[in-house]
């Protein structure tokens, strides 16, 4: 590899595009696999969502916006839901399916959840805020997180979540404190770290032994965790085992592994310990489609290829039957349900060619947006596509990097994508499969209000979080 002090993206030789994205017949060409389901383009070539004129939508609220088409997200919970629940009813009696606070959350989103028959699970006490202000079934709601503090925990115990999810000792002894002072016995769920390698980017795999979350299986640390909380059944009940090998995961290889291994402490635990637990969590994090590039497995095909795995898995490690004798199931899909259901629209400030090396030509295009209200690409690589949304063209085919006003070089919103060569200031550009983790990571840097988040169905756009405000950036200081 080429190298430059400046990193690889200034080397010699570097600048073409990537060999997944080859010159387009058609420029204008719309992917409808990258897109929430109500996304289209029209007759003048302009995006609409559920009926909504993009155009519409940047007079009315501004730009830098989120769009989430509502429709598209209560239909992607109740596939999980529904295809789950079919596809584990033989041997278990269904799966229940918690969907990530953490990919995004507000109190709209967090009332679709609940509508659509959902689980909740959240990692924070604002996350828990959340869905408390809209009436959220508390049973419903599993607590995570790798250091929850004692207030966290409180609160969860006081409304009565369904589950907390231990991830450590410490974590024990302090549940163990606030149980005996609040008088009630604590759900839990045991965070166990199966070993398992996830082929995803480091920042996102879970599931291997040198990161942060849970009790790993080596040197019997998870069997230790059990063993203390079925010490003190008069403050700890024992759920069951929870693992999660990753997120942005496209096949179920690895589910097949962590499951024979958390199945196979199930068993320990039964065996040794006379505990047997009825829940049993494998995670998730599917993939979605960023780009071309991309294909994610259907709910429908991850439900039937899931339950087979654990079938098989709890058959050749128990010796039985598993027919409706398996621990229920519960799975975590993670942004699959959220991340495509929006996208992010922008207005071009600025068209910049830039000579670099080997005399190659790059386009700048900036966006009135960027790694304020999305750092993924900026935090590990992520991959994002962008098309032109307000407008048809017929102009050739450019390769342009679509960036963002920050001032940062990595302020990268998508770092190669075939765009047409007339684009220029005051069109507007939309960036599909933003809904999940760009507006939860999202941030105020160089003091940039955060966009608003738009709901739109049935031809009817809302705002469901609204626009920053420079008086909401203020109003933390403290001047005296």
């Amino acid at each position: 590899m080429r190298s430059h002090e400046a990193g690889v993206l200034h080397a010699p030789g570097y600048g073409g595009p990537p060999i997944y994205l080859p010159t387009p017949t058609d420029v204008m060409e719309f992917l409808p696999q990258l897109w929430a389901r109500n996304v289209r383009r029209g007759e003048d070539g302009a995006l609409e969502v559920a009926g909504v004129d993009v155009r519409e939508l940047a007079d009315t609220f501004g730009t830098a916006a989120y769009v989430l088409d509502e429709d598209d997200f209560r239909t992607r919970a109740r596939a999980f839901k529904q295809e789950y629940a079919a596809a584990f009813a033989d041997i278990c009696g269904g799966a229940d399916v918690y969907y990530a606070g953490k990919a995004f959350l507000c109190t709209a989103v967090a009332r679709w959840v609940m509508e659509e028959g959902l689980f909740l699970d959240v990692c924070t006490g604002g996350e828990l805020a959340v869905a408390r202000r809209v009436g959220f079934p508390p049973e419903r709601i599993g607590f995570h997180g790798n250091n929850k503090s004692v207030a966290e925990l409180r609160a969860a115990l006081e409304c009565g979540v369904g589950r907390i999810v231990v991830d450590s000792f410490d974590e024990i002894d302090r549940l163990l404190v606030l149980t005996e002072e609040l008088g009630v016995v604590a759900p839990v769920m045991i965070r166990v770290t199966v070993g398992v390698e996830a082929h995803t980017h480091e920042f996102i795999a879970t599931g291997h032994e040198d990161q942060k979350f849970g009790f790993s299986l080596a040197g019997g640390v998870a069997f230790e965790a059990a063993r203390r909380i079925l010490e003190a059944p008069e403050r700890l009940r024992l759920l069951g085992l929870h693992s999660h090998i990753g997120s942005q995961i496209f096949d179920t290889s690895g589910f097949e592994a962590a499951a024979g291994r958390l199945i196979g402490l199930h068993a320990r635990i039964a065996d040794e310990l006379g505990h047997n637990a009825p829940e049993i969590d494998l995670g998730g994090g599917y993939g979605i489609a960023y780009t071309s590039q991309h294909t994610p497995l259907t709910p429908a095909l991850l439900a039937d290829q899931m339950s087979h795995i654990v079938a098989t898995e709890f058959k050749r490690i128990h010796d039985v039957d598993p027919e409706g004798g398996v621990p229920r199931v519960s799975i975590e899909p993670g942004r699959a349900i959220v991340g495509p259901a929006a996208f992010t629209l922008y207005e071009v400030g600025t068209v910049k060619p830039v000579t670099i090396a080997d005399g190659q030509v790059r386009t700048y295009i900036s966006v009135d947006g960027g790694m304020s209200d999305n750092p993924r690409p900026a935090l590990y690589e992520a991959d994002y596509s962008a098309t032109l949304a307000n407008r048809s063209s017929t102009a050739d085919p450019m390769v342009v990097r679509v960036v963002g006003k920050h001032c940062e070089s990595g302020d990268i919103v998508v770092l190669d994508e075939w765009l047409p060569a007339d684009v220029a200031p005051g069109d507007l550009i939309a960036v599909p499969g933003t809904g999940a983790y760009c507006r939860s990571l999202s941030s105020q840097y160089n003091h940039t209000p955060r966009p608003p988040v738009l709901a739109v169905r049935d031809g009817r756009a809302r705002v469901i979080v609204r626009r920053e405000t420079i008086e909401d950036l203020l109003a933390l200081d403290v001047d005296e």
